[in-house]
């Protein structure tokens, strides 16, 4: 039972973490915008809103890989070690 107790607090913090990392990048998205697009329109040569898009794709789906392989385990196991 040890080894699903390690388990269960792994994915507990690499939630935490991994959440930390959303935010962060969401916050960077948010306030930081326009630098952004200037640098990677540079280097990738997308317009605007072709990386304005990108941005929200990528934390779309950033978001939905901390659910599904962070979090619904986590809340598995926890359910599951009350039963």
């Amino acid at each position: 039972m040890d080894s699903l107790d390690s388990i269960t607090r792994f994915l507990g913090w690499c939630s935490v973490i991994n959440i930390g990392i959303l935010g962060l990048a969401a916050l960077a998205v948010a306030t930081m915008r326009g630098m952004m697009t200037r640098i990677h329109g540079k280097l990738s040569g997308l317009g605007e809103g072709d990386l304005e898009r990108a941005y929200f794709q990528y934390l779309a789906q950033y978001k939905i890989a901390l659910f599904v392989f962070n979090l619904v385990p986590y809340f598995a196991l926890r359910i599951s070690e009350g039963l």
